[in-house]
């Protein structure tokens, strides 16, 4: 996990600097969250990286985003859904990103999708 906060903190200075530079508007400790476990998972796909030892933290880091994207969206949603929609986004987005980290590439795409699905449905 050290290495995952190392990781962490330097993507989240060097895009936070890139926003200083460019004027652009990323979230620079979503993209150190985001970019840390992208490349611990391409990592481990890869045969890189040995499963044991990277597995644990980056599905707390991809859980961590699902949470993050929620809240992110939330202000999309039609209140009186909020509370179905928020618990329908983390379940799908849960069991998105676990079968991700499996690799099972089926019921990560068929979860994402119903992710999709559910907040077209429910937004504003």
């Amino acid at each position: 996990m050290i290495i995952a906060i190392i990781s962490i903190l330097i993507i989240t200075l060097v895009v936070w600097l890139i926003n200083k530079l460019l004027s652009l508007q990323f979230c620079p400790i979503c993209a150190g969250v985001v970019l840390t476990w992208l490349w611990m998972l391409l990592g481990m796909i890869l045969n890189l990286l040995p499963t044991t030892n990277y597995q644990l933290s980056t599905a707390l880091l991809m859980g961590g985003t699902v949470v993050g994207v929620m809240t992110k969206l939330e202000k999309y949603i039609t209140p009186k859904f909020i509370l179905i929609w928020k618990t329908t986004f983390v379940v799908f987005g849960f069991l998105a990103i676990y079968n991700l980290l499996l690799a099972n590439y089926l019921i990560f795409v068929s979860s994402a999708f119903l992710l999709v699905i559910v907040s077209f449905v429910l937004k504003i």
